[in-house]
């Protein structure tokens, strides 16, 4: 009886279980990706100097969107609403939340008097504390300081 002599060992990475996984990964990605959009498509006004407001990343956070064409939408739910119609609503979101601050994304092309439409009916509901959520201007012109002495 004769013994078999096994193959010699392969130097060769085999790529193709790599390349199967990672197209999987990259078609998840590009499924999932669209559906983490928080709320409505909006272009947020730029200001050099935001400050940072982490609640407004919460879940049960009260967020109004108003979009360029003057929609105003409520969060959280995403409810569509007129201003008229928005003092009672975030009333009954505030009443069970511990921090009473809204946080409001306007478009930066959105009409002014939509915006401020918006602000009389959320400080007639009783909201004291009101958020402006803006985008912060990345500033890549910044100058160099001069250098000074040496030789």
């Amino acid at each position: 009886m004769e013994l078999k002599k096994a193959p010699p060992p392969v130097s060769e990475i085999n790529v193709t279980p790599m390349v199967d996984v990672m197209l999987v990964v990259l078609i998840i990605f590009m499924v999932i990706t669209p559906l983490l959009n928080k709320g409505v498509n909006i272009d947020l006004a730029k200001a050099r100097n935001p400050i940072t407001m982490a609640d407004a990343d919460k879940e049960d956070a009260v967020i109004v969107f108003v979009t360029r064409d003057g929609q105003v939408y409520l969060s959280p739910g995403l409810v569509k609403t007129v201003p008229d119609q928005l003092a009672p609503k975030v009333k009954d979101l505030l009443e069970k939340q511990a921090n009473k601050m809204v946080f409001l994304r306007a478009d930066s092309r959105a009409k002014y008097e939509r915006v401020e439409d918006v602000v009389d009916n959320l400080r007639a509901a009783g909201v004291d504390q009101l958020g402006l959520l803006t985008e912060q201007i990345l500033d890549t012109n910044k100058k160099k300081p001069a250098s000074t002495g040496g030789m």
